[in-house]
């Protein structure tokens, strides 16, 4: 449907507009805009609701900063899911006509805005959780003695401000979010890329997106690893692990989901960004990625519903049943390791310990 008609009146979200359209179905796709968005909705908020309680359970314990940091990647995936299909139902019960509702382009730069950010916020809160289990398993006592939920509450600030940066980044570049294709999302420019600035931005984000599921997949296989060597090197130090394998099975699975949702839409930005047309591929596969994308926001939360330490026990007694293997005796669900090592590290530190060990000289002497 051409949008250049000379002799109407040109609206300023006229400009906006992408120079090619592809069709997809009216009433098939607020159909299915709705049930993906009230299913979304309903998943992360159950989400929500099981972590909030964890965290009061664990508020006091080293497994509350993982806990905060899982509870904000889920509320950015519910607001994300929320307002971004919200704007979808919206446009596609306005058959896409940009021009009559959005001449300002306000609306569409809502779009993109939160598009960016509920993109690549929890990308980054992925890779954090990374990096602070990774800690919490190779280095116990720096992880309880240094690592404080002041800390992580900063770092979780400093993640928020950086994606609210990157998302603004074209805004304060006097630059806009243009219309896609489809007409059904705003984003940034993917169509007959010439200026340098437009390359950036589909560049820097594809970047930081790739760069966050890296470091997922380095530091969960060094906390991985880690685990393992301690579990069959040392059958004392077996018992304990049940809340570091939950933790990072967890991990594991957001990271799993998070690459098949998300590389096939980074790399398709980085191949426009770095080609400068998006019309080399086909306009549905483009908005294929882009569902692919926002299935993160429902998989996400069922991670922490269905990977639970009490359905993984259950899980684990299903299979034994079935396969007739003792593979990890069921005590390893007892007690943390992390509290084992504080317990040592609290007996090294303590006065006591300091002043027995002052006087073991002093008699060795008499």
């Amino acid at each position: 449907m051409s949008m250049n008609n000379s002799k109407q009146p040109v609206s300023p979200a006229a400009g906006l507009l992408s120079n090619t359209t592809c069709q997809t179905e009216k009433g098939t796709s607020i159909s299915f805009s709705i049930i993906f968005m009230t299913v979304g909705i309903l998943s992360n908020s159950l989400a929500i609701a099981i972590l909030m309680k964890a965290y009061q359970r664990f508020r006091q314990k080293y497994k509350a900063s993982f806990l905060l940091l899982a509870s904000a990647l889920v509320i950015t995936d519910f607001f994300g899911h929320l307002i971004n299909g919200a704007i979808a139902v919206f446009v596609y019960a306005s058959d896409k006509d940009w021009i009559h509702f959005d001449q300002s382009n306000v609306l569409c730069s809502i779009f993109g805005i939160c598009l960016v950010f509920s993109g690549l916020c929890p990308l980054f809160l992925g890779s954090v959780m990374a990096i602070e289990r990774c800690i919490g398993v190779t280095k116990p006592i720096f992880h309880s003695t240094k690592l404080t939920s002041k800390h992580v509450k900063m770092m979780l600030s400093g993640v928020c401000f950086f994606a609210v940066f990157i998302a603004l980044l074209p805004i304060l570049g006097h630059r806009d979010y243009k219309i896609q294709a489809s007409r059904t999302w705003c984003f940034y420019k993917t169509e007959h890329i010439k200026d340098w600035e437009d390359r950036f931005y589909l560049l820097l984000f594809s970047f930081l997106g790739l760069l966050a599921l890296g470091i997922s997949l380095l530091c969960n296989a060094i906390t991985g690893i880690s685990l393992l060597r301690v579990t069959f090197k040392s059958q004392q130090h077996r018992q304990g692990k049940s809340h570091h394998f939950e933790m990072v099975i967890q991990l594991l699975a957001i990271m799993c989901v998070s690459c098949v949702c998300w590389s096939p839409f980074l790399m398709t930005m980085a191949n426009i960004g770095i080609n400068g047309n998006g019309f080399q591929q086909a306009c549905e596969a483009i908005l294929f990625t882009l569902r692919m994308a926002t299935w993160n926001q429902i998989l996400d939360p069922w991670v922490y519903i269905l990977l639970r330490k009490a359905v993984l026990k259950n899980l684990y007694k299903l299979a034994r049943r079935c396969c007739g293997v003792n593979v990890i005796s069921l005590h390893v669900w007892e007690l943390s390791s992390i509290k084992n090592s504080l317990k040592v590290a609290a007996v090294s530190e303590s006065p006591i310990a300091e002043k027995g060990a002052q006087q073991v000289p002093g008699s060795v002497g008499q």
